[in-house]
């Protein structure tokens, strides 16, 4: 069965398993895990921080970042499809007291004109306003890539009113590859940052976030009330080490592998994609005949073998990963044509 619901379904490689098998490991709510302090270590050079704390998944990474940044009753902006306000089980409200401002963005692109306007004024009516987030890769937007000079921009309106700006960067890798822009460059506008490692890069558990040290202090602090103060998690982090060392180039293969069959389906009839979405891994497939549903569709893939996800009331969505070969890609793109001409 080839598998293209995520990247998040992807297991650890032999060599992973052996650097999991034989990592150094200590205590780390002591501090004294040597592996879980060097994954840290590398994520904060890596992005350009003073600090890195290792958290069990993405949606803690930003909901520890935006506990950090926030007071109960602030207000934070966000594009209307972002991850943290669609899809973390509404943990803004529950874990930090705040509430979100979507914002309508163009393919997940907010601009620096619709944050200035969304700012609240200096009113005791209001929440205030203190957070902007970004998310990049944008995973609804079919893996599009924010416009750095758009990040800049908003960096701007967010240092004339006052405000921290979070990145939750769970494919930032992928932006990174694709535009050729370091991570640094990118997390330079950010006052927190989310990465992930379980997702392209192909580690089974596991996102850092980076920041200043008093920011990565209190970060910690956070994490241990939401119950994530781990032990000997150097078995994990040690995955994530050899992700960083050896899983990042190489998700340049699942750009392409992506491309081609997004350009391949999007030639069928009854298949619709924007191909100026398909910047990275993610392909975001519209059905446009009327008698076809989306639970019709995935079940038709799946008898050929191919696996995708629902992903609205006429998308699904396919999502390229390390365990994704070329003669994947071939059998799935024979798989769509079947299912077009049946």
């Amino acid at each position: 069965m080839i598998d293209l619901r995520s990247d998040t379904v992807t297991k650890p490689t032999p060599e992973m398993r052996k650097a999991i098998a034989e990592a150094e490991v200590g205590d780390d709510v002591f501090g004294e895990d040597p592996t879980v302090n060097r994954l840290q270590e590398m994520v904060a050079e890596k992005l350009g921080k003073e600090a890195a704390l290792f958290v069990p998944s993405g949606t803690m990474g930003n909901q520890v970042c935006i506990k950090v940044l926030t007071q109960p009753g602030d207000e934070i902006i966000c594009e209307a499809n972002t991850h943290c306000y669609n899809f973390e089980a509404g943990g803004v409200a529950f874990n930090s007291g705040v509430q979100p401002r979507p914002l309508e963005g163009n393919r997940g692109v907010i601009t620096a004109e619709q944050v200035e306007a969304a700012i609240r004024p200096d009113d005791e009516h209001c929440p205030r306003t203190r957070v902007v987030t970004i998310e990049n890769t944008h995973n609804q937007a079919g893996g599009v890539v924010f416009p750095l000079e758009e990040i800049k921009r908003i960096r701007q309106v967010a240092d004339r009113h006052g405000l921290a700006m979070h990145l939750d960067g769970a494919r930032l890798w992928n932006a990174a590859v694709a535009s050729g822009i370091e991570p640094a460059t990118w997390a330079q506008y950010f006052d927190t940052v989310s990465v992930c490692l379980s997702k392209g890069l192909g580690a089974p558990v596991g996102s850092v976030i980076a920041s200043t040290a008093e920011r990565i202090a209190e970060a910690r602090r956070v994490r241990k009330v939401l119950g994530a103060g781990m032990r000997q998690v150097g078995i994990l982090a040690a995955a994530g080490v050899y992700a960083l060392e050896h899983h990042v180039d190489r998700l340049a293969e699942d750009h392409r592998r992506a491309r081609r069959l997004a350009e391949a389906v999007a030639e069928l009839p009854g298949f619709d994609i924007d191909l100026d979405t398909v910047q990275t891994n993610i392909v975001v497939i519209r059905l446009e005949r009327p008698e076809w549903s989306v639970p019709g569709v995935v079940a038709a893939l799946k008898e050929q073998g191919v696996l995708v996800v629902p992903f609205g009331p006429r998308k699904i969505r396919a999502v390229t990963h390390l365990w994704i070969s070329d003669a994947d890609i071939d059998t799935a793109i024979r798989a769509f044509q079947h299912v077009a001409a049946s």
